[in-house]
């Protein structure tokens, strides 16, 4: 994945293959009049965030196995919910914190707009995200509206874009939202310390025109007072003092070196990133920046570096996979994904690019086991699109059209596309079993997509 075309995808020279990028259907004026957000996947980078705020969800009291915080891959420095249990983090904020427990605060205060029901309106059962999208490793998924690619689609809710875009709180809102991450910082046993040393930094914000500011600050607006109220606050914790593990200080790194080498040049990265720099994340940075330059060779003789000294580094193992798959060498990418998912078999990205790589071998006597991985990463994920996309493509090279379009109704579904995922479910009904598991499935799409009279009259007829 190169640096991000106009269009806002990454690609890897002319090699897209079955690693389909996102393409943004706009429907709506509300949806048209916004920008596009681009979204980032990474099983390795969502794992550490969901560990960052795993402790601070259930301190307020959230369901925390349903929080999800979701990578906006933009360079300005910002966070945000819109609703739900969904928090929103800029790549840029990410990198502008200099530990975790900064990053931490950050989203206790976020957790704080969502305990404290500051978000305007209800965005509907589905989250402000209509989808998430598999991207091998890290990839930034964007507008391309129109792409060959579109069966990849990610569709986002028009209400989501309006709320982005015009929705800020209000000081009494942000100084409520930091009294709150106080209190989960001190129920999860941790410092509030970081959100402080964050708001401090960036102190001289309160003084800039709306114009100046970091999307972060003209969103919540910040002021002295708030800052100092946040601090005598936090002084008063028995964990003021509280610092952050080895553990979370290197992970932390390695979140930060695995940004900027997928989002920066790989000429900045070697610049950020030096040969003398030895340390885990340097390395990895460099192995990332050579697979960006094109440099197959070197990449993969950094990745294999580094797993003789850390062999059981799933994302790793993910990595040389995805720079062997995108050189068009599906069948040397494959050992590595399997490997990928032996070390961590619950992770469904991981599930979902062995999956593609055994699609992309061509290989009849794979499709079986294709087929079985991707199910495993969809039981994880059910409105992965991509996932289902790619099932479809399974069955369809199995000879199995009924499921084929039965995968590709469960895609549009998840989409939110209603009208080409009854379509789809309408004609997987007349190729699948009466009554199978599959067959009442697609029957059920056809129910809740908003049939049409006509439709429902033609299923009545047929004993439905």
């Amino acid at each position: 994945m190169t640096a991000p075309t106009t269009s806002g995808v990454f690609r890897r020279g002319s090699r897209i293959g079955l690693l389909a990028a996102a393409a943004l259907t706009a429907l709506t004026p509300s949806l048209a009049r916004a920008q596009s957000i681009p979204i980032i996947r990474d099983a390795e980078i969502e794992e550490i965030l969901q560990k960052d705020g795993y402790p601070i969800w259930e301190a307020a009291g959230l369901d925390a196995k349903h929080v999800r915080v979701i990578l906006v891959g933009d360079k300005d420095i910002n966070a945000f919910t819109a609703g739900g249990l969904t928090i929103y983090v800029n790549t840029g904020l990410i990198e502008a914190t200099k530990n975790p427990n900064q990053l931490i605060g950050v989203i206790a205060h976020e957790t704080g707009h969502i305990a404290g029901g500051h978000v305007a309106r209800d965005l509907g059962a589905k989250p402000a995200l209509a989808t998430y999208l598999l991207t091998m490793g890290l990839g930034i998924l964007a507008a391309a509206a129109g792409s060959p690619e579109g069966a990849a689609g990610l569709l986002y809710s028009a209400d989501y874009f309006a709320t982005l875009t015009y929705f800020g709180y209000s000081r009494t809102q942000e100084a409520s939202a930091d009294q709150a991450a106080a209190t989960f910082l001190d129920k999860a046993h941790l410092s509030a310390r970081g959100l402080v040393d964050f708001f401090d930094n960036f102190r001289y914000e309160e003084v800039f025109s709306d114009a100046r500011k970091n999307r972060f600050f003209y969103d919540h607006p910040l002021s002295s007072d708030r800052i100092d109220a946040l601090q005598q606050r936090a002084e008063k914790s028995a964990y003021y003092s509280v610092v952050d593990s080895p553990e979370a200080l290197a992970e932390h790194a390695v979140m930060v070196a695995k940004l900027k080498a997928f989002m920066n040049a790989p000429q900045q990265t070697f610049v950020d990133y030096k040969e003398t720099d030895t340390s885990f994340p340097a390395r990895y940075a460099r192995a990332i920046a050579y697979y960006r330059d094109l440099d197959t060779d070197k990449a993969l003789k950094l990745t294999d570096a580094l797993l003789e000294d850390y062999p059981n580094n799933p994302f790793v193992w993910e990595l040389k996979g995805q720079i062997l798959f995108e050189a068009g060498r599906p069948k040397e990418a494959e050992p590595a994904h399997e490997r990928s998912v032996a070390l961590k078999p619950d992770a469904p990205l991981l599930q979902l690019n062995l999956g593609q790589t055994l699609i992309a071998e061509e290989d009849p006597k794979k499709l079986d086991e294709a087929i079985e991985h991707i199910h495993r990463g969809l039981s994880g994920e059910q409105d992965n699109a991509l996932g289902w996309w790619l099932l479809a493509q399974a069955y369809d090279q199995k000879g199995d059209p009924g499921r084929a379009r039965l995968a590709t109704a469960e895609q549009n579904y998840a989409l939110g596309q209603m009208r080409e995922a009854r379509t789809f479910a309408l004609q997987a009904r007349t190729l699948l079993p009466r009554d199978s598991a599959d067959w009442r499935r697609a029957t059920d799409i056809v129910l809740t997509s908003q049939p049409s009279q006509g439709e429902l009259q033609a299923l009545a007829r047929q004993g439905e």
